[in-house]
């Protein structure tokens, strides 16, 4: 057994059906009385029906949550913030609203509640993307990290089934890559083996049956070992490039990790040869990259950058800067051979087996 270090995240964690009724007990809790529900336009009906539900310990909402986390609309919430005299935050909804309801704690250290209705998994770490001016930043303090999650699994239910699989293997990503990082550590490991193998089994099973409770319950825990992966270890070339083609050209962002991810797991595949391993026997699969580029394709999700909004004339911008800050990956980052992973995934080529990326 190699050393290692291992840091638990302090977060408390209610996991179930119907377990929306204990928001209130939960603001009660972390000794609060003023909680503002945060969520996108899309769900601002479901906030302002949970603002309802906690009554007196209700302080507002603000349905503004936008993708990436623009600081503009930070700043509005903030806003808010300061004029219902909040002490606490409950974020509803997916990635969006919880990068919001992070923002907001950076800036203030107030007390979170996560409710994720997707499978995003950002919940579960003290992780920070904002975007300013075009360029996505991202960081790490204990301030991010949210106090409670709240997994109902009925929220889930009507997650339609094509937003279930790229927001599924977006928590597929999280896992990946915290099999070959810098800091991977076998606790991590098991959690992301796991993790993977969970999200693999449940993602076809809700394709099929949209309604099918036990997979959906799977999924979502799934999603959360996923989180806790993406929140305990640090991150490589994958979600600087997911990150890069996000914040500069606005990409959806589930979508762009499920086409990123085969690309980026070939490219690493050859210096992290344990990972794939351990990524392909969770898919009961025998090559990694192309078993993830097969579960996309096979769930109906893009497999292609041009058809989630990338204009093609970005990829040597995309290249530029993906190389522009060095970054610990297992593999060097080759500004030529990140252009030729972009045209890939531009056009949605499936990966070639491990010798092929090697020799190809």
């Amino acid at each position: 057994m190699q050393p290692f270090t291992y840091v638990g995240a302090p977060s408390r964690v209610v996991f179930g059906f119907g377990v929306l009724d204990c928001v209130p007990d939960e603001v009660k809790a972390l000794g609060c009385g003023r909680a503002l529900v945060l969520s996108t336009p899309q769900q601002a009906g479901d906030a302002r029906g949970l603002s309802e539900r906690l009554g007196g310990l209700g302080a507002g909402v603000f349905t503004d949550a936008t993708m990436h986390t623009p600081v503009e609309v930070t700043e509005r919430a903030m806003q808010a913030v300061r004029a219902s005299g909040a002490d606490c935050t409950v974020a509803l909804g997916g990635g969006s609203t919880t990068g919001l309801g992070k923002a907001i704690a950076l800036r203030t250290d107030l007390p979170q509640i996560v409710i994720p209705t997707t499978y995003a998994g950002s919940e579960a770490t003290p992780i920070l993307g904002e975007t300013k001016d075009g360029l996505k930043t991202t960081q790490k303090s204990p301030k991010i990290l949210p106090e409670v999650i709240v997994y109902d699994v009925d929220l889930t239910l009507t997650l339609p089934p094509g937003l279930s699989a790229t927001s599924g293997i977006n928590a597929i990503a999280h896992a990946v890559e915290g099999l070959y990082t810098q800091d991977a550590n076998p606790i991590v490991s098991l959690m992301a083996e796991e993790g993977i193998r969970a999200l693999g089994a449940a993602l076809p099973r809700i394709a099929r049956d949209p309604s099918d409770r036990e997979a959906r319950s799977d999924a979502l825990y799934g999603a959360w070992l996923c989180g806790v992966v993406l929140g305990s270890v640090g991150m490589a070339l994958h979600h600087k490039l997911c990150h890069t083609l996000g914040g500069t050209f606005d990409l959806p962002h589930a979508e762009t990790h499920t086409v990123v991810l085969p690309h980026a797991a070939a490219y690493n595949a050859p210096a992290a040869p344990e990972a794939m391993a351990r990524v392909a026997r969770a898919l009961g699969v025998t090559d990694a990259p192309t078993g993830l580029y097969d579960l996309a394709k096979g769930l109906g999700a893009p497999v292609a950058l041009k058809d989630i909004g990338m204009p093609e004339g970005g990829l040597d911008r995309a290249a530029d800067l993906a190389v522009a800050n060095p970054y610990w990956n297992p593999r060097p980052i080759e500004r030529a051979a990140i252009r030729a992973l972009l045209d890939d995934a531009f056009f949605g080529r499936r990966p070639g087996a491990i010798e092929e990326t090697v020799h190809g």
